[in-house]
């Protein structure tokens, strides 16, 4: 499978889709406008191996909820993603059995080799 997970409105998305310069088979996805569901969640956490890998502490929320002084569990993680969609780590990105997860300049750089090799 070739998708990637975004925010349409995120300039940071928007920088690394074009940096990426992903191939025309790569379903997109704006999770602002089609929330991901709970089977697409499920096959990210397979390739990730946790759902805190793909949780966002950066996400506002996680603030305004003070969720950093709570003990979060995997199913809490999963149940947070599922419920808002600023909770997911964007942009993710899942080609040819390899989940890309973030925006730090290490994933980008990766997923870029890996999709162009």
């Amino acid at each position: 499978m070739k998708k990637m997970y975004y925010l349409s409105t995120c300039d940071t998305c928007k920088r690394i889709i074009k940096e990426l310069n992903l191939p025309s088979d790569v379903i997109m996805q704006d999770i602002k406008k089609t929330p991901i569901t709970v089977k697409q969640l499920e096959q990210m956490h397979e390739l990730s191996g946790s759902y805190e890998a793909l949780f966002s502490k950066r996400a506002k929320l996680y603030k305004e909820m003070d969720l950093k002084n709570a003990s979060l569990t995997e199913r809490d993680y999963k149940n947070y993603i599922l419920e808002h969609y600023t909770f997911l780590k964007r942009p993710v990105l899942l080609y040819a059995g390899q989940i890309f997860i973030g925006n730090s300049k290490k994933t980008v750089a990766q997923a870029k080799e890996f999709i162009h090799v």
